[in-house]
């Protein structure tokens, strides 16, 4: 019986491998019917080619322009003031407020009658002493002629002489006083140094004035012609400075109204200051107007465009195709495989729509202008099509 019990234990370990290997058997089997019937993962493609707009490169001319702001500046703005030598009432101020008035014109009269009067009064002394002089010539004259005689001492006829010039002094002064005496009446009628426009009347007919008064009779402003100042950045100036100096060269300006919409006057530069200023680095300029439709109002700010060059045959490519990153100033440059690569250039001016490339590309060279954006180095590309035809390859012709 013990011989049995040992024989059944032997053979179990038998009988549980063979269950193994017939259960890993039907496994494996299952497995590989599986594996079979499963679809498989499809093969990965390449990436997908990135729609963009293009344009070439263009040969064309591009104006040199400095955007500046500027503030009109009449050539004259004077305040009429009565002179300090004569202080008196109004009598008169015949003008009126915004006219426009010529240089000379009387804006305001000063009681002339105590000036009158002192005019009168000098004018007597004068024909006193030219009196007075006469006689001592006339004596002179008879005393030296007496000399001659021997018939007086001529000590008598030499101090006639100095009383002669003594006489003629005193009738210079007498003259002088005369003349001031006219000036000072003159100066009861104020005039206008300028022609220009008168602002509003500071005084009324009737206030006592002096000369020493601040607020004066009125303002004169020059409204044509006029000027535009404005300041360019020191970087800037060699080049204004070098077309300014060209004989034969006048550089147009042209101003704007403050939002830019409108464009006001054309005139010329005609000064550049002799200094620069240290604390923005900028040098003041002055442009002149005609300004006879007066659309230049003093002190009105306004925009301003300088003309410095023009450049002939440059090389023209929207501006939107100019990009800035790490490698600089850059486009993407369409090649003939469809792909767009990366090109690094020289910007030159621009006009806002078109910006000059000096160096990186020659004329007829396509760029990208839309879609940069999802572009890369070596990227895939297909040129977008117009409304209502297909995308085209990259090396299709691209539209000009």
């Amino acid at each position: 019986m013990t011989e049995d019990v040992n024989t059944q234990m032997a053979r179990q370990p038998r009988v549980h491998r063979e269950h193994w290997i017939v259960a890993s058997a039907v496994l494996i089997l299952i497995a590989f019917v599986l594996w079979q019937k499963l679809p498989q993962k499809p093969q990965a493609r390449g990436a997908a080619a990135q729609v963009v707009r293009v344009m070439k490169a263009t040969r064309g001319d591009m104006p040199v322009i400095l955007n500046e702001l500027g503030t009109v500046t009449p050539t004259a703005t004077v305040t009429v003031m009565p002179n300090q030598a004569v202080s008196g009432y109004l009598v008169d101020v015949p003008f009126q407020e915004g006219q426009d008035v010529q240089k000379g014109q009387v804006l305001a009269e000063i009681d002339p009658r105590p000036f009158q009067a002192a005019l009168d009064q000098a004018t007597g002394t004068l024909q006193r002493d030219q009196g007075l002089l006469d006689e001592a010539k006339m004596d002179l004259v008879r005393f030296q002629r007496l000399t001659k005689l021997d018939s007086i001492a001529r000590q008598q006829t030499e101090d006639q002489a100095y009383l002669v010039k003594q006489d003629e002094g005193t009738v210079k002064l007498d003259q002088a006083a005369v003349d001031t005496a006219k000036l000072n009446l003159s100066y009861c009628r104020i005039t206008s140094p300028v022609a220009g426009r008168a602002g509003l009347r500071l005084v009324d007919p009737g206030n006592y004035i002096t000369g020493s008064s601040s607020t004066g009779i009125a303002v004169i402003t020059t409204i044509k012609p006029t000027t535009v100042e404005f300041t360019v950045a020191q970087n800037d100036l060699q080049k204004v400075v070098e077309r300014f100096r060209t004989a034969g060269v006048k550089l147009p300006v042209t101003a704007y109204t403050s939002d830019g919409n409108k464009q006001l006057a054309t005139g010329t530069l005609y000064a550049i200051n002799n200094q620069m200023t240290t604390s923005t680095g900028t040098v003041t300029l002055r442009a002149a107007f005609a300004n006879d439709d007066e659309a230049l109002f003093p002190n009105e700010f306004v925009n301003v465009r300088l003309l410095v060059d023009t450049l002939h045959q440059a090389v023209l490519v929207p501006t939107a195709a100019v990009l800035s990153g790490a490698p600089g100033d850059y486009v993407y440059l369409v090649n003939k495989d469809n792909t767009a690569s990366v090109r690094k250039v020289t910007l030159g001016p621009s006009d806002g729509q078109n910006t000059v490339i000096t160096s990186g590309l020659a004329a007829g060279d396509t760029v990208v202008i839309d879609g940069t954006d999802r572009l890369s180095d070596g990227a895939k590309i297909r040129v977008a099509a117009a409304p209502g035809q297909q995308a085209s390859p990259a090396s299709a012709a691209p539209p000009d």
